[in-house]
């Protein structure tokens, strides 16, 4: 698969994801897509702790390091599969 075709179907994922609630989904499963968009956007996460850290972004942050392991196109390809089992599981 090209990096064109994984990104075209990325930008799908992130249409339908636009499109849930968030109450739809426990806080861990919003947690890690959080992670994987944001690994797959922006990559390895460098970590810089401010003055206006509060409790909400340490969560997010501890996700995102917890999968900075992962290769850009790895993440795209964890967020698609996500949103589409979440939606599959919606039906």
């Amino acid at each position: 698969m090209s990096e064109n075709e994984l990104d075209v179907r990325f930008l799908e994922a992130v249409e339908i994801a636009s499109t849930m609630s968030q109450s739809e989904l426990p806080q861990d499963v919003q947690l890690r897509l959080y992670a994987y968009y944001k690994q797959a956007t922006f990559g390895t996460i460098d970590y810089n702790h401010s003055a206006d850290f509060d409790l909400r972004n340490a969560f997010k942050t501890n996700a995102w390091m917890q999968i900075s392991h992962l290769s850009v196109e790895e993440a795209k390809e964890l967020y698609i599969e996500s949103i589409h089992q979440i939606a599959k599981d919606k039906k």
